[in-house]
């Protein structure tokens, strides 16, 4: 590969790949170009990619614009980034950034509202979405920032903001009344945060795992009990929300078969076996939304705050649940794609890949 590359997936069959060379990029007036370094890949990433046609994940990074037609797509990442080059003050060569990324060696942004925090992208394509996803906030300037637990960062940040935003939606609307709050893919990091954030704080909070994940998921002390998909039926029938992470729709019946009108509310929130769950649920969870909701509460300073906070107190409890696999360049990028679309990635891994 040349000294830029770029790594698609087919959008119609996700293990379908290619590895594509590209001109290294040159800043035009208004640009900078971001050298990305550290990234991770987890089920979120996988999320971005079922879901890209109808979140529009597809369109924050389009394929056509790295010499690829529209059969192809790049799934979003999150990590570190520095700035290689740039025309913009108060966006300067060297400078690390944390945000939404490529799978690729480089990205062309337009920075807007620079300050001390960071910038967003204004580039012309992410005008119109979700606009968190388009922030870019600076080592130097992120309360939440530790250099020794980068890869932390990497792996959680963006599954911690939702379980954060989640939990405290659930706070926020007296738990609908629910006394059990239910977590399927319960092994997985978006829910094993929500179940840290969630424990203690009123309703009882169990998790629903494969057989294979029950010992570890109970090793993790979150939850108050832990049982396998095939003891849905040992619940006990008191007021209930299913927080539902895994998209299965076999487990959503048979909880709504158990529990009846016990299943006080049923909330979608993304998916880790590919099947898209907001169809069947009684509502679809979108952080973004939550977060828009508390900037208007708390303010942006506020919200800050309080995310800071709660990762810190976070953070030091995670980093002995995950082991950190680090791979280097594009091949051992598009290895552990296809080992966590395959559904290979043991819970206690997770997948960083340096890009320089």
């Amino acid at each position: 590969m040349t000294a830029s590359w770029t790594l698609a997936v087919g959008r119609d069959d996700l293990a379908r790949t290619a590895l594509v060379a590209n001109p290294l990029p040159e800043p035009a007036d208004g640009e900078a170009v971001l050298r990305v370094h550290r990234v991770g890949i987890t089920a979120n990433n996988v999320t971005y990619a079922v879901l890209g046609d109808s979140y529009r994940y597809w369109e924050f990074f389009p394929a056509t614009a790295r010499g690829l037609d529209e059969r192809w797509g790049l799934p979003p990442v999150w990590g570190f980034s520095e700035v290689a080059a740039s025309t913009v003050p108060g966006v300067e060569p060297g400078q690390r950034f944390y945000g939404y990324l490529p799978p690729a060696t480089h990205l062309v942004v337009r920075p807007g509202r620079v300050d001390g925090q960071g910038f967003r992208d204004t580039s012309g394509n992410r005008a119109d979405l979700p606009s968190p996803y388009n922030a870019y906030r600076r080592t130097t300037g992120d309360p939440a920032y530790e250099a020794e637990r980068e890869d932390l960062l990497i792996l959680f940040r963006p599954l911690f903001f939702t379980s954060y935003m989640l939990a405290d939606h659930l706070a926020d609307q007296g738990f609908f009344g629910a006394r059990t709050l239910v977590l399927s893919s319960a092994s997985s990091k978006t829910a094993y945060a929500a179940a840290f954030e969630l424990h203690g704080t009123g309703p009882r909070v169990v998790g629903l795992t494969s057989a294979d994940n029950v010992e570890f998921t109970r090793g993790l002390g979150c939850y108050d009990e832990v049982l396998g998909y095939d003891d849905v039926a040992s619940l006990e029938r008191v007021p209930t929300a299913y927080l539902d992470l895994s998209g299965r729709p076999g487990v959503r019946a048979e909880l709504r078969e158990h529990l009846g009108d016990r299943l006080v509310h049923d909330i979608a929130v993304g998916l880790t076996s590919q099947t898209p769950n907001a169809t069947s649920a009684a509502a679809v969870f979108f952080a973004p939304d939550q977060m828009r909701k508390r900037t208007l509460d708390w303010g942006r300073a506020g919200l800050d705050e309080r995310f800071s906070a709660a990762w810190q107190r976070f953070a030091g409890t995670a980093e002995t649940w995950v082991d950190v696999a680090v791979g280097r360049g594009p091949q051992a990028l598009r290895a552990a794609w296809l080992d966590v679309l395959a559904g290979h990635t043991p819970p206690r891994t997770g997948h960083v890949l340096d890009l320089r």
